[in-house]
């Protein structure tokens, strides 16, 4: 395998931003008391680190600062939201709204509460992605008491339509949980005009570090409870206890901040990039299939079915690029991911999905490296496919060997 010259992966992880980097680098040596620790000065430089981090994460979401749980990344926020709300109000209700589409960390936790006596309704969508709104207000009944739709989707970048699903669950007095994991740096994420209850974001995907997220959990109109999953010292207003990743909160809260920073004259850079890995893909190869709508879409994210070809053959002949498939690995095999099963695509369309990711440090010169790779190893599968070997030709005797 060659070490990879082009990174276009930027919805599975994104390197740290040296600025994130330079802002943890105290608090992993230098300032690396416990937050916990209260008699002393260690405990309080890491503990007023940890206020301000909050502090400036909040003006972000337009939220408080006491409003901000920190977890160990978006699998855990979405469980902790789910879980927790369905364990909290189960006396109010047993039914809550999601989709087809969402993310495994959401499907997983479903699942296991329909498995204990939770009824879950998986919102359908149509051929680009989308949901119907009309279909989600009539799926809410008396015994709803949680909707969790994801603000842009992982694989495909389609985004729902936040503000109006918030509306709808306010009217329904039900709560909203969104996953916001891709959505981050990529759209304006204000709770309150949003009408967003709980809301997840992971660091890595925003150019922090692994193993740090955030939770919001509304505290007021209407304040939401919470069953905690981790139990022990009661940090973070008891929903979840552990000592503070204190180098990991202090590099998520400057993610979060450049983010919110840059926007939109980043994505605005972003999207004429993937305008320019699709137009190159148009003019250069043909038979392709977008997967998801192009309008209602995250700028960075391109999802793409190369008719004909197998999207893991096309992969390994092409790993200077790091791309990804738009189909999951189950131990030894390699089955449709759920997300293009729920658009009704062709087999054959989701075993040849590529997924594009485009981030910071994306250049015109990897875009076009991209395009220039892409049309070579394609018409090579292509050829190689569509080849008819013909039967073997005998020789007369007397030319015979």
């Amino acid at each position: 395998m060659k070490e990879a010259r082009v990174y276009l992966d930027y919805q599975a992880t994104t390197p740290v931003d040296n600025r994130v980097y330079e802002a943890m680098h105290p608090f992993f040596k230098d300032n690396f008391g416990n937050p916990s620790s209260t008699f002393h000065s260690f405990g309080w430089k890491a503990q007023e680190a940890v206020t301000d981090a909050r502090s400036s994460i909040a003006s972000v979401f337009n939220s408080k600062p006491d409003e901000i749980i920190f977890t160990s990344g978006s699998t855990e926020s979405n469980n902790t939201a789910i879980r927790g709300v369905a364990e909290k109000y189960r006396d109010r209700g047993d039914h809550i709204i999601t989709c087809a589409t969402e993310h495994t960390s959401v499907l997983s936790v479903c699942n296991h509460l329909s498995n204990n006596g939770f009824r879950i309704t998986y919102l359908p969508v149509d051929k680009d992605g989308l949901i119907d709104l009309n279909r989600l207000s009539d799926s809410i009944t008396e015994s709803t008491i949680l909707i969790s739709l994801m603000a842009a989707n992982n694989e495909i970048g389609v985004t729902h339509p936040v503000k109006e699903i918030g509306a709808i669950a306010r009217d329904k007095n039900v709560i909203f949980h969104t996953d916001a994991t891709q959505a981050m740096g990529r759209m304006k994420l204000d709770v309150q005009k949003l009408g967003i209850d709980l809301l997840s974001v992971s660091g890595h995907k925003i150019y922090g570090p692994k193993g740090i997220g955030l939770l919001y959990v509304s505290g007021d109109n209407p304040e939401i409870q919470i069953e905690p999953l981790i139990l022990g010292g009661g940090q973070e207003k008891n929903f979840r206890s552990g000592t503070l990743n204190v180098p990991g909160i202090i590099g998520l809260a400057k993610a979060i901040t450049l983010c919110e920073g840059l926007y939109p004259e980043e994505m605005s850079v972003i999207k004429r990039l993937r305008d320019r890995l699709l137009t190159g893909i148009r003019e250069s190869i043909d038979d392709i299939s977008i997967n998801g709508s192009l309008v209602h879409r995250i700028p960075n994210n391109l999802n793409i079915s190369f008719r004909g070809v197998e999207a893991q053959a096309l992969l390994m002949m092409m790993d200077d690029i790091a791309l990804s498939l738009g189909s999951a690995c189950h131990g030894k095999t390699i089955e449709p991911s759920h997300v293009l099963r729920a658009l009704h695509k062709q087999e054959g369309d989701m075993f040849s999905a590529v997924r594009f990711g485009i981030g910071r440090y994306t250049s015109e010169g990897d875009i076009d490296y991209t395009v220039q790779r892409l049309s070579e190893t394609i018409s090579m599968l292509r050829a190689k496919k569509n080849h008819t070997r013909k039967p073997e030709q005998k020789l007369p005797k007397r030319y015979s060997t």
